[in-house]
């Protein structure tokens, strides 16, 4: 199954995040099918970039899109 998920990348205290589509067997950190945006909330107000069109391409293909993902949507956007 693919989701569309954040996925962590930087140091400790230093969180950014990417938003990725995957596979739901692919570990975290693992293999990806595509990068479309990345999140950071270390900025004030939070820095946030989604490319609008491939979300809605993959959920159109069958791409569930995980809590975490849908909360930032709805809160940032």
């Amino acid at each position: 199954m693919v989701v569309i998920r954040l996925q962590r990348r930087g140091t400790k205290k230093a969180p950014p995040h990417r938003i990725v589509v995957a596979d739901r067997a692919h570990a975290q950190r693992g293999r990806v099918l595509e990068t479309i945006g990345h999140y950071d909330p270390s900025f004030e107000p939070p820095h946030f970039v989604l490319d609008e069109s491939r979300m809605v391409f993959w959920v159109s293909s069958g791409a569930r899109v995980s809590e975490a993902v849908s909360r930032l949507v709805k809160r940032l956007k």
